[in-house]
């Protein structure tokens, strides 16, 4: 059977693709951030899974104003990267698994989450840099991808609790799929950050940190935390991180973080990393 053998949260900055891409990663400002990631790319080449569930927003490249799905999972074959004004990143075509996906899309309508189904997905920087992040500059994809999006752009978003408890009926979908595979999840955006108004540039490493702590030692807070938290404390788009919600619920209750890396600033938000493992 398959199953869920760990999750990886990671903020999905589009300057640190930029920097991939542009052969950037060692320079003053980026290197003490990259220096960081090894440990994470050493893992994931040696934990080799099958399959990443990876959680991210669409930044209007697959969807946009006139059409917002609270969830919506895609179940094509593969996601080409999206162009999102300065033509598509040149990185891998992303490669999915539809037969788990449409699986994983059909337990979780039966199990009352209304996902929206998706035949075809450009992919942007969203997902793409978590990639990027885990496995640097490969010809292709170590693994196979299932993008999962969320709406964390326009009001109402979902709840960190709605997205907690999706991460468990994901869980149970996966552990039902009849076929052996190592499945990873990724939970992507944040962490502090605020692009607009007077409050741009906002980052708060203090509520970054506990965030971090807490996936581990009180779960329980973080489902409570309300979107107003988010917003006062992490800015108008800390809100990303219910989306690492989605990958916790997915885990055991007594999941061990393996590694952690927190660094500041990346871009104008604050960057962090963990993985943790199933026991």
């Amino acid at each position: 059977m398959a199953k869920i053998i760990a999750g990886v949260g990671t903020s999905h900055i589009p300057s640190v693709g930029a920097a991939i891409d542009n052969g950037k990663t060692g320079i003053e400002y980026w290197k003490p951030l990259f220096d960081g990631y090894g440990a994470a790319r050493k893992w994931m080449e040696d934990t080799k899974p099958d399959v990443a569930i990876i959680v991210f927003n669409d930044h209007a490249s697959a969807f946009s104003l006139e059409l917002i799905p609270t969830f919506a999972v895609g179940v094509a074959p593969e996601f080409q990267p999206a162009d999102e004004g300065y033509g598509p990143r040149k990185v891998p075509v992303v490669k999915g698994h539809p037969e788990l996906a449409w699986h994983l899309t059909e337990n979780l309508i039966l199990n009352e989450f209304d996902i929206t189904i998706v035949n075809n997905m450009p992919v942007d920087h969203g997902l793409t840099v978590p990639l990027s992040v885990m496995c640097d500059q490969p010809k292709e994809w170590p693994c196979k991808v299932i993008p999962l999006a969320v709406n964390v752009v326009q009001y109402p978003q979902p709840t960190g609790k709605r997205c907690h408890d999706l991460g468990k009926a994901i869980r149970k979908a996966v552990e039902s799929f009849d076929e052996d595979l190592n499945v990873v999840v990724f939970g992507t955006g944040g962490m502090s950050h605020q692009l607009q108004g007077e409050r741009a540039g906002l980052i708060n490493a203090d509520f970054d940190k506990a965030f971090l702590d807490d996936l581990t030692q009180d779960v329980d807070r973080l489902v409570k935390i309300p979107h107003t938290e988010y917003l006062r404390e992490a800015g108008s788009e800390g809100i990303e991180l219910i989306m690492w919600l989605i990958m916790r619920g997915a885990l055991a209750d007594d999941a061990k973080e393996i590694y952690r890396h927190y660094h500041v600033p990346a871009s104008n938000t604050g960057a962090g990393l963990i993985i943790l493992e199933n026991q």
